[in-house]
């Protein structure tokens, strides 16, 4: 059974602005779910629904986590699965905080309903956060001369970290902070496999009165039988 938590409800950390909050968005940061080693990659049966329309393919994620998507005649849409299940993967690889953050420093900002604020200061200065209890609630990254931000409403616990059930993002000017395009709404349904690597089953994207629903089916690890 899937239990699906609302960050809100959760206490944020009690530390003091200007204080540092390493500690604190470490223990968030670790508590992100993500595949361990033994993750064998998997694979089943693309489903992408939109307008009252469905189109049926097939597709598969390899250990080494790059995806193949086949059996769509329509590119556009073999492409949007592809980015889809590389959404996916690309945030289950599991890197170590000091890797990823070793150059970065982390202060205590204001806090409001969404968390406490995390400003990061070294070499991703200009980056911020906001955390919940052990759940990144807000992320603020400067993303190949864009900025994305994404506000968490939702997260499913899998026992062995937390993946986001709810959220939208929305990409804007680095410089200006005006928007460059419109703001995107998700929400995700991940299961486990028979192994114990959960991934994602479906994903529903709202866009300007605009819906696409992306769905993983009959859903098998490499290496087990047809």
């Amino acid at each position: 059974m899937t239990v699906t938590i609302v960050p809100t409800e959760l206490s944020a950390p009690t530390l003091k602005p200007g204080a540092d909050c390493r500690h604190a968005f470490q223990a968030a940061y670790e508590n992100r779910y993500t595949w361990d080693q033994g993750f064998p990659g998997y694979r089943g049966r693309c489903e992408v629904a939109r307008a009252g329309d469905t189109a049926t393919g097939t597709f598969q994620v390899g250990a080494d986590l790059k995806a193949q998507v086949e059996g769509l005649s329509d590119q556009a849409l073999a492409k949007a699965v592809h980015n889809q299940l590389w959404e996916v993967t690309i945030h289950r690889v599991r890197r170590p905080f000091g890797q990823v953050h070793g150059d970065n420093g982390f202060i205590a900002g204001d806090t409001n309903a969404v968390g406490m604020e995390v400003v990061v200061t070294g070499k991703a200065a200009g980056d911020r956060y906001r955390i919940r209890g052990n759940v990144v609630t807000m992320v603020h990254r400067h993303i190949h001369g864009q900025v994305v931000t994404i506000h968490t409403e939702a997260v499913t616990e899998t026992g062995a970290g937390y993946l986001s059930r709810h959220y939208r993002s929305r990409y804007s000017d680095p410089r200006s902070g005006e928007p460059l395009g419109p703001e995107q709404h998700f929400s995700d349904v991940f299961a486990p496999l028979t192994t114990g690597h959960w991934t994602l089953r479906e994903r529903l994207i709202r866009c300007d009165g605009d819906e696409k629903v992306f769905r993983f089916l009959e859903l098998e690890p490499l290496g087990a039988g047809h």
